[in-house]
């Protein structure tokens, strides 16, 4: 029965990028070297999370979509996207600099390669002193200044930067430059999408010495060259309340801070419910089931589900769902 709440065993992915934080501070188990991502909840092809818990334990989430389809999924989510799961969770940690990186809107994803567009959202977990994100342009430029800029490598010059600290929260449009700075850890949920569009990598090489490929030409239709100041987000941070951090077509994510004893209604929502734990650790209980859930660890709680308790002494949750 689906009835409980539905752990996935992590999948770590190693980055050029990539540090120790999801190892020494998430507890992700791994002798790794440069962990950059945990993929918590995934159905990108190749990388379909498995259960790691309850009466599912081993079956594949594409599995459990074929097997319950509405019940885990809700009803009008399951009419819209079938056997394939919407969202992709991930926790990240930048050692240093990311990439300068866009991702194609659905149309364009889906043209060139069969795929979601990527739109996505960042809650920052942890971040050094004086780390920053990159979030689109200073100002609203031609295709022509981008061009003159990437190409005499001057592309920093017009990108915005901003520093963060843990909390902060921000909304990746598709079309929009952005890059995650070194020093920053954070929780990331997105569109099932896999499709990067990278501008500009520090000029830096692997280990083998070969730099990455680079999408100039991919990126020139796909890239929003206006100075929009749309991805600042800001909520409220109520205990034992469900405050909505950000909300689109694609996902809606709350921010939830639990002290005590927390009992969900959930009939209202036609859809599965996910739950990041980004800080703190407590238990998530389904009728007579309880897991355990903590800081770097992920929960997919089933669409039929119709209410359950949280309990801890101090938790912060982030809550996921699809209108």
């Amino acid at each position: 029965m689906l009835d409980y709440p539905i752990k996935f065993r992590p999948i770590l992915q190693e980055k050029i990028w990539g540090g120790n934080k999801l190892r020494d501070i998430l507890h992700k188990e791994s002798d790794k070297e440069n962990i950059g991502e945990s993929w918590e909840i995934s159905g990108v092809k190749d990388f379909i999370s498995e259960v790691s818990n309850g009466s599912e334990k081993g079956q594949k989430l594409t599995d459990l979509i074929k097997k319950f389809k509405a019940d885990l999924m809700g009803k009008e989510i399951y009419k819209r996207f079938g056997d394939e799961f919407p969202l992709l969770i991930k926790f990240i940690d930048a050692k240093t600099d990311l990439s300068v990186q866009l991702h194609p809107n659905d149309a364009l994803a889906k043209q060139r390669h069969n795929s979601f567009g990527k739109t996505e959202m960042w809650y920052v977990m942890q971040a050094d002193k004086d780390s920053k994100l990159n979030i689109g342009f200073e100002k609203t430029i031609s295709k022509q200044e981008y061009l003159d800029h990437l190409n005499n490598k001057q592309i920093l010059d017009i990108l915005n930067f901003e520093e963060v600290e843990k909390g902060d929260s921000v909304f990746i449009n598709t079309g929009k430059v952005h890059a995650i700075g070194g020093g920053i850890l954070l929780a990331e949920i997105q569109q099932t999408s896999d499709i990067t569009y990278r501008i500009y990598d520090w000029d830096r090489v692997d280990s083998q010495g070969k730099s990455r490929e680079l999408h100039t030409d991919l990126a020139l239709d796909a890239i929003d060259f206006e100075k929009k100041d749309d991805y600042k987000l800001h909520y409220d941070q109520v205990e034992n309340e469900s405050s909505e951090i950000a909300s689109c077509e694609y996902f809606t994510t709350n921010f939830l801070p639990v002290k005590g004893n927390l009992k969900k209604d959930l009939t209202e929502l036609d859809s599965f419910v996910i739950y990041m734990c980004v800080s703190g650790e407590g238990k998530i209980i389904i009728g007579d089931y309880s897991e355990e859930i903590k800081a770097g660890e992920s929960v997919l709680i089933p669409a039929k589900t119709s209410d359950l308790d949280i309990s801890s002494e101090k938790i912060e949750l982030l809550e996921v769902y699809i209108k």
